[in-house]
């Protein structure tokens, strides 16, 4: 029987808006974790089969964005590329793509993964190539991100649709607090180690640094200013302290068939048994990725008593506390224990959320989480695209090999 297996995961260290990556491009950093990947097993760049890359701002990067990460990694002209753009589910949809693709027969091997710089997202002014004879011109901020039905701000919906839920600001807070302090634990342990990519940064003395923890985690946080922070964009809960950052990076996963990788002699860090995508109004997503991790784990015949690690992405710190909820069914044990394994090292709130990125960064996380653990099966889900949200299953086994 086909399998598709995980045999690759990097990601970059994520900056924050502005920060140690702001003179890197989306492309370029697309281009460090694909050649990242690539090298870290050890393939021939002509091995790859397919590159399939996402991004939410692809504003800053021109046109056919994983084209150009494609020739920036060195691999040939005569490897097939893919953009998408799923909002913050693309580089998830981006792995989908690659399992459909290697279950088909279409590939034996294809890197997938997602890239963003938000630094470089640039002003649209839409009335400037025509000019106006009279009169001011608006310059619009992609980065200030509105329901394109209702034109009303994501955070502002978030929050209202989490307090019908019964998750209250506080428990947002809660959350938020508890990202950075899980974030710390685990790094301080090196539990990051595996899947950061340190950067080489060139500086205006003409050396170079070498960039490598994430920017946005705050050491000094603490409830008690969480709580202090105002709500933003009429939102009732929704605060920039239970909200996470607005950041650079990229991630990258190469995906093999099972007879690739035992051909090539290759560790097997997971097996996707699964992958989910489902959609709903387009004003609400807190509650999209349960509904993703129930249509995946249906599709791999298995349910929430064998998962023994979710990650969530952390949109705003509703997303896991909502789903988590909506998981559990109205069963208080059962939703202690989903809290208690979802997200364990930390999310986005510390790490960051470059968007296009974070689904990749899910799913290795998770990876690297069951590995340390002595494998199982885990799920990764993330919400993105105006009532949109994508999950995958993967399996990670005791015995690696083959």
């Amino acid at each position: 029987m086909k399998e598709v297996r995980i045999v690759s995961a990097v990601r970059t260290p994520f900056g924050k808006l502005g920060g140690a990556l702001k003179n890197k491009s989306s492309v370029d950093l697309g281009a460090i974790a694909v050649k990242g990947a690539i090298s870290r097993v050890g393939l021939n760049l002509e091995q790859v089969n397919e590159v399939i890359m996402g991004s939410a701002a692809l504003a800053g990067s021109t046109s056919v964005a994983a084209r150009q990460i494609l020739f920036k990694a060195g691999l040939p002209g005569s490897t097939p590329s893919l953009t998408i753009d799923r909002a913050c589910c693309s580089s998830v949809t981006a792995v989908g793509l690659a399992m459909k693709d290697i279950l088909l027969g279409e590939a034996e091997t294809v890197v997938a993964g997602g890239f963003e710089s938000l630094s470089q997202t640039p002003y649209l002014l839409r009335e400037g190539r025509w000019g106006k004879r009279l009169g001011d011109m608006t310059l619009e901020d992609p980065l200030q991100i509105r329901n394109p039905i209702t034109n009303t701000p994501v955070a502002l919906v978030t929050g209202e649709e989490a307090l019908k839920y019964g998750v209250s600001r506080e428990e947002q807070d809660e959350w938020a607090w508890e990202s950075h302090k899980k974030y710390f634990a685990a790094y301080e342990s090196g539990k990051y180690e595996d899947e950061l990519l340190p950067v080489q940064l060139p500086t205006n003395k003409g050396d170079s640094i070498i960039f490598q923890q994430d920017e946005s985690p705050r050491r000094d946080a603490s409830l008690e200013k969480l709580q202090r922070l105002k709500t933003v964009y009429g939102s009732p809960t929704i605060t920039p302290g239970n909200a996470p950052g607005l950041n650079d990076g990229s991630a990258a996963l190469v995906l093999m068939s099972n007879r690739m990788q035992d051909k090539l002699n290759l560790e097997s860090m997971a097996t996707i048994l699964s992958y989910a995508t489902i959609s709903g109004d387009a004003s609400s997503s807190v509650a999209m990725p349960a509904l993703a991790i129930n249509k995946a784990l249906k599709k791999a015949g298995m349910d929430l008593e064998q998962v023994k690690r979710i990650e969530i992405n952390e949109a705003f710190a509703a997303m896991p506390l909502v789903s988590t909820k909506v998981l559990s069914n109205g069963d208080d044990a059962l939703l202690r224990q989903l809290r208690s394994i979802t997200n364990v090292n930390g999310g986005a709130i510390a790490i960051g959320h470059p968007t296009g990125a974070s689904g990749g960064r899910i799913i290795m996380s998770l990876i690297y989480e069951l590995r340390r653990i002595g494998g199982g099966i885990g799920v990764a889900a993330i919400c993105g695209g105006y009532g949109q949200a994508d999950a995958v299953v993967i399996k990670v086994n005791e015995a690696i090999k083959g």
